[in-house]
């Protein structure tokens, strides 16, 4: 069973940058594709990054050139650098593994971290 256990959340102002971390569970990172959900207060989750196994990386298109997915496999951390925050941003973050690839549909992550609250204002 995968383990996903984020942090970094807050709150930050408009322009602002924060940084997510996913520690995951031994093997994980590198080894499936990962990624990050977020879901805004009576919103569907919509998925925002991934990241295959070899590295590639996926972005929906509200988050690209502004936010930036990587992994360390050595220490099993998934991370989400958000860049040029927006109040549009603020949302639950959520830490996942994708059953497949990347896709901003939530059926498509099999694994679910607790979330991550972002606040931007």
């Amino acid at each position: 069973h995968v383990q996903l256990v984020e942090s970094g959340g807050g709150s930050v102002q408009v322009g602002g940058s924060l940084r997510l971390s996913c520690v995951a569970s031994v093997d994980t990172i590198g080894r499936y594709c990962m990624g990050w959900f977020r879901q805004i207060p009576d919103k569907e989750r919509e998925g925002v990054a991934g990241i295959e196994s070899d590295g590639s990386t996926s972005y929906a298109d509200s988050v690209k050139s502004r936010f930036t997915v990587s992994q360390d496999s050595a220490r099993n951390i998934l991370y989400l650098q958000m860049n040029s925050l927006k109040p549009e941003d603020t949302a639950v973050y959520y830490c996942v593994r994708f059953g497949s690839q990347f896709a901003t549909l939530a059926s498509s992550a099999v694994n679910w971290g607790q979330g991550t609250q972002v606040t931007v204002s």
